[in-house]
């Protein structure tokens, strides 16, 4: 698990930590203002209209809104195939979840956690599912599988609970959920305009179906938060296999008189802990295999020193330095026989078999060790170059490429002539990259490490960074016979308050 998503996971533990200290408090007050409001003439906002009218509509509305938006989105996954096809039926599998859980909102009262977390269960499961296809090593699907990963979170907006649940209002959340896809979805339009019509209608798709698709929809029928029916039956007894359940077992409330009522008083009780949070990879419960459920991670929280007590101790002849069979020296040209431990950083490369060949219009060179003289010759400007997994190697890429990835390399160097697109480095650590040509755009993410050397021709190239540490860039000096220049790019920023807003500026180091 990348630094990323561990802190995803701090978060989303601290918030369903701070959920249930407050659960018992709110239930009870909740319950007292409920029935305040109904002595003094308000009514629940949850309440649903008469079969026909509002609630019914919504059900409607949802359907309609899969069968056209997620249907188009099918439909130019269908032209493509592969991983994108693949990701796209997880997003279908997402909103059919999404689907029962509305039809439940219409019939059935406000429930309380742990129901909700039964009904809300197979979305989440696609969820994890989308992420899950994410990870390992980059495919040509990557910005596809992210984009949808990522909006798939709009789809919390079911778990809204009051302006103190951590959420924003349905509308806004599923705006804000878009803006962390759109990043990803605009490399698949960039990348693909003008080359190949399927992929830009997919991504145009994609975001049709939540702005304005599902963003309208919830601003419609669930502005201030999920719709429940007041006079609908128990969550925890309703199927989605049986539609009328909640017109048999509860009669239609009378036709509404007068305005519509005002909010109520009192917040609604808060959604299940953690009911959206992807399980923890890895975390099984003491009997047996499965995963940990949120409830049961909280549990061990709570042990504070006794969670560790059950860990083995290391002793000094289980240690890799004192190990006979762990020399540490790799031949050269031949695939390590252990994975690379290096303490300094999560990009060590996966054991494979070293390859370097054309794949269709695709370069691929991975688990390359001690190899200083892999040369790529006759590369074509619609042709892209994926470096993967390699470690004390030179590469040198001749020709005009389209796009350049070096992902997971260690102590390794790349030298290329131009890209059309851009250049990333991502995941890499102590390793040197030389642009010879020009290159739009050069992207270091999650880097320790990186020595970038320019050109005249490059100089104008846009230098993106994040989560990276000592990167220098080298320039030319002022003559031909001077020395290259170097530059630090700052890794340290000064944030403060003024006027009502923050201002970032980078810190610099002058050593003596």
């Amino acid at each position: 698990m990348d630094q990323s998503s561990l802190e995803a996971v701090v978060v989303r533990l601290e918030q369903a930590v701070s959920r249930l200290e407050t659960l018992g408090s709110r239930a009870t007050s909740s319950s007292a203002d409920r029935g305040i409001s109904s002595l003094v003439g308000f009514a629940d906002p949850g309440a649903s209209q008469p079969a026909g009218s509002a609630s019914h509509l919504s059900v409607e509305a949802f359907d309609e809104l899969v069968q056209a938006r997620v249907g188009r989105v099918l439909a130019a996954a269908d032209k493509i195939g592969g991983g994108v096809l693949q990701t796209s039926q997880v997003l279908q599998r997402a909103f059919d979840a999404e689907k029962a859980i509305v039809r439940a909102i219409s019939q059935c009262k406000r429930p309380d956690p742990a129901a909700l977390q039964k009904v809300v269960q197979p979305l989440v499961d696609a969820l994890t599912k989308a992420h899950g296809l994410t990870e390992g090593k980059r495919t040509e699907a990557f910005n596809h599988q992210k984009a949808v990963a990522e909006s798939l979170l709009a789809l919390s907006w079911v778990c809204y609970a009051g302006k103190d649940c951590g959420m924003s209002l349905p509308g806004p959340h599923v705006e804000e959920s878009w803006q962390s896809a759109e990043y990803y979805n605009n490399k698949v339009l960039v990348e693909y305009k003008g080359k190949d019509a399927n992929h830009v209608e997919w991504a145009r798709a994609l975001k049709e179906l939540y702005l304005p698709g599902l963003r309208d929809y919830v601003k419609q029928f669930h502005t201030t938060g999920p719709s429940w029916n007041t006079t609908g039956v128990d969550l925890s007894t309703w199927s989605p296999g049986s539609p009328e359940s909640a017109k048999k077992t509860s009669a239609p409330p009378p036709p509404p008189r007068g305005p519509p009522p005002p909010p109520p008083r009192g917040p609604p009780p808060p959604p299940p802990p953690g009911s959206l949070a992807p399980p923890l990879s890895g975390a099984s419960s003491s009997t047996g295999g499965a995963p940990l459920s949120m409830s049961e991670v909280l549990k061990d929280i709570n042990k504070g020193e006794q969670v560790t007590a059950g860990l083995r101790k290391v002793t000094d002849d289980m240690k890799t330095k004192n190990r006979a069979d762990r020399s540490g020296a790799v031949p050269a040209g031949s695939a390590p026989s252990e994975k690379i431990t290096d303490a300094s950083t999560a990009a060590s490369p996966k054991i494979g078999t070293p390859k370097c060949e054309l794949d269709g219009r695709k370069w691929v060179v991975e688990y390359q060790v001690g190899n200083r003289n892999i040369i790529l010759d006759s590369c074509k400007p619609n042709e892209s170059i994926y470096i993967f997994g390699c470690k004390d190697s030179v590469i040198q890429v001749q020709g005009k490429v389209n796009a350049i990835a070096f992902d997971k390399c260690i102590k390794s160097a790349l030298v290329f002539t131009d890209v059309v697109a851009a250049c990333e480095i991502v995941n890499c650590t102590s390793v040197e990259v030389q642009c010879m040509g020009t290159a739009p755009t050069i992207s270091i993410d999650n880097t320790n490490g990186c020595q970038l050397y320019l050109g005249l021709k490059s100089l104008d190239a846009a230098i993106t960074t994040a989560k990276s540490s000592a990167v220098n860039v080298l320039v030319p000096g002022a003559t031909e016979d001077s020395d290259p220049v170097e530059h630090a790019l700052p890794e340290q920023f000064l944030n403060s308050f003024k006027d009502g807003q923050f201002t970032t500026t980078p810190v610099s180091h002058s050593g003596g």
